[in-house]
């Protein structure tokens, strides 16, 4: 997530997916992509492999990449961590880091598998998703939101980085009317019944928008929202 300063708050650049690609056409994500081998070579220390290492070099390349925007991989903030639900035939094994764009450099997409670009406010962000008017996946909505109440750009990242990374493993609920992904601490997050009696932990897909419930908050657990 790439974040700057702007008169009306922090703003984040998201970019939209070409629509005819089979994976994730047309939803709006943040710049990012696969570890390439020299991702982990870079990485490497001691003769290890360094995962995390590896990542936040691979989000610099990419963010260059789908953005032609530089960032220095060492200032990044680790945020979380999330794995795709096993229910889909395309899985990922995500990091999802905050970094500083100090300079007002031009954007510029490969009008390939990127199609267009915005920078939004952290505000204006959300509400469009809310509204319809942004297709989101579930990491990338949560993640925003987490970013609400933040005055500068500077702030989010002091504040995303007083916070422990989290690590996320949805589970698609077994009825599809609303769409709905479960977390850890949902009553029926083993067994897929979204109508098990107990705490709810979910999003729920509903006119384009991903709703959060999370009731009641258990001890020790993380809001992915805020």
């Amino acid at each position: 997530m790439l974040i700057r300063d702007a008169d009306a708050g922090p703003e984040v650049l998201l970019l939209k997916r070409n629509k005819a690609l089979l994976f994730a056409g047309g939803v709006w994500v943040f710049p990012g992509g696969a570890l390439d081998p020299e991702d982990w070579q870079a990485a490497g220390r001691d003769g290890e492999q360094d995962e995390e290492r590896a990542a936040r070099i691979a989000a610099a390349r990419e963010a260059e990449e789908e953005a032609g925007l530089v960032v220095d991989p060492d200032t990044m903030v680790q945020i979380s961590h999330w794995t795709t639900p096993v229910a889909e035939p395309k899985r990922f094994y995500t990091w999802f880091f905050l970094a500083l764009v100090p300079e007002r450099g031009d954007v510029a997409i490969d009008g390939g598998e990127i199609h267009e670009y915005q920078w939004l406010s952290v505000r204006d962000a959300v509400e469009h998703h809310e509204a319809g008017k942004l297709a989101m996946f579930p990491p990338t909505i949560m993640t925003l939101r987490a970013l609400l109440g933040y005055m500068s750009a500077e702030d989010a990242l002091i504040g995303m980085a007083a916070r422990d990374p989290y690590r996320v493993l949805p589970v698609f609920a077994s009825t599809q009317d609303p769409i709905q992904v479960m977390f850890e601490g949902d009553a029926g997050y083993d067994s897929g019944d979204a109508e098990q009696d107990g705490p709810q932990h979910r999003a729920q897909l509903i006119d384009g928008c991903w709703h959060y419930l999370c009731d009641p908050v258990l001890e020790g657990q993380v809001r992915l929202d805020s």
